[in-house]
């Protein structure tokens, strides 16, 4: 039986390493029943922390400076998903804006039921059910036991841009928060629109405030939890169905009419803040990064650790199966992995490396990897790899022109804006299509 060794990335701490790994479970196991897969989780021990509690951060003065912020594409669905993440009611304040610019007032009328409080009733109904095309039950293929993952047995892939496996899961992680993100909206428009006459266009926009609102509560309120990893044809579905359930009519969510030109004056004012917003909390926002830019950094002087703890669980899985191993690494772990099997020792058994959103290519490219200089080839004997990489995850790289021969690139298209990218492709079912036939018997 083949065993699959998930080597986690940057920033990854126990309880979004057991999220992930259920993710991968659950998704190669429906294109590929007998494979195995195999823990490998070495942020705890050697991932990076501020030791001294933050003493090195600078006290913010009261000092401002200018910026020159470029401006994103309103015809862009990533600009504009990219702007929820930041603010999910944005896009709303601007509809509400343009319809107050563009329209009339008409007042409280006797008798007469404001259409604005209409839609606002029909966003507080909104729910999550039957908006996944199979059971929620599905989603339970996972590892009964956070350590001990089970594989379920294959099923049929969805057909490419359509929901996959992991939309039961987006519909659990946001169905706790979906009365709450549903009621801010509703009561956003009652406030802002109330008394104004009726425009085209608001339920795709409404459908899309909910949904970012869900998730933003979903993650914390602090955002310092992992974000959720979601395929953009998953939060796609959410979306669609949400706008359908308003009396939308186009499930793409992205109409024309009097919302036309809402989105790039969103992205514009909003641009312009974030600098000085991210000055203003740069403590929480520097603490909160650690995790992810420190892990980096901390892995270039003190890299042997995480290399060793992967020798390990690839030993382990050696010693405990019977079939060839896969690494199958993201990001940072995908660096080390390279480095590893460029060892003069590399680790017995391994016959595949599959790398994800992972930066060694540029990193051989700036002459920066610990174990192979720039001018040197991959070693005879590193096994076949292959490299994942998403066009909008700007911390995922290609290496076919890196290393000539020696490396296939697949690219995927989860959807997501950055950085949402570089964390969704195990969320993303096409990732498993492709490595289902890659990968070892």
């Amino acid at each position: 039986m083949t065993s699959v060794v998930f080597v986690h990335g940057t920033g990854v701490r126990a309880k979004s390493y057991e999220k992930s790994l259920a993710r991968v479970v659950s998704g190669l196991g429906r294109v590929r029943a007998d494979i195995r897969v195999a823990r490998c989780f070495w942020g705890e021990e050697h991932g990076a922390s501020l030791g001294l509690g933050g003493a090195s951060l600078p006290v913010r003065t009261k000092n401002r400076g200018a910026g020159d912020d470029g401006l994103l594409d309103e015809d862009d669905p990533l600009a504009v998903w990219a702007l929820l993440e930041v603010d999910p009611l944005a896009e709303l304040r601007e509809f509400a804006q343009a319809v107050r610019d563009d329209g009339e007032e008409t007042g409280f009328v006797p008798g007469r039921v404001d259409p604005w409080e209409t839609i606002a009733d029909k966003v507080r109904a909104l729910t999550l059910e039957s908006v996944a095309p199979r059971s929620a039950a599905s989603a339970a293929s996972v590892a009964p036991e956070a350590g001990k993952p089970e594989l379920a047995p294959g099923s049929a892939a969805p057909a490419a841009g359509q929901p996959g496996g992991g939309l039961p899961r987006l519909i659990a992680d946001l169905a706790p928060h979906l009365d709450e993100a549903a009621d801010r909206v509703a009561d956003e428009i009652s406030g802002s629109l109330g008394g104004t006459s009726p425009a085209d266009g608001i339920e795709p926009i409404a459908a899309r405030a909910v949904y970012a609102l869900a998730v933003q509560r979903a993650e914390g309120p602090c955002r310092d939890d992992d974000p959720l990893a979601v395929d953009g044809a998953d939060r796609d579905a959410v979306v669609g169905a949400l706008t359908e359930r308003l009396g939308g009519t186009d499930r793409s969510g992205f109409v024309a009419g009097a919302a036309k030109g809402v989105a790039v004056r969103a992205l514009n004012s909003y641009l312009s803040p974030l600098s000085s917003l991210a000055r203003t909390f740069r403590g929480g926002i520097t603490k909160g990064s650690v995790p992810a830019s420190g892990d980096i950094l901390r892995y270039q002087v003190r890299g042997a650790g995480v290399r060793a703890a992967i020798r390990a669980a690839v030993r382990d899985a050696t010693e405990s199966g019977d079939g060839p191993v896969v690494l199958l690494a993201h990001s940072l772990g995908g660096i080390a992995c390279v480095d590893l099997l460029a060892e003069p020792d590399p680790p017995a058994g391994v016959e595949l490396l599959v790398t994800v959103g992972s930066q060694a290519p540029f990193l051989y490219e700036l002459d920066a990897l610990t174990a192979l200089r720039r001018d040197e080839p991959l070693p005879a004997a590193f096994p076949r790899w292959i490299n994942v990489y998403d066009e909008q995850d700007l911390l995922g790289f290609v290496g076919e022109k890196v290393f000539p021969g020696r490396v296939t690139d697949l690219r995927v298209n989860t959807r997501q804006p950055f950085p949402r990218a570089h964390t969704s492709y195990f969320a993303h079912q096409r990732l498993y299509d492709l490595l289902a036939p890659e990968l070892p018997k």
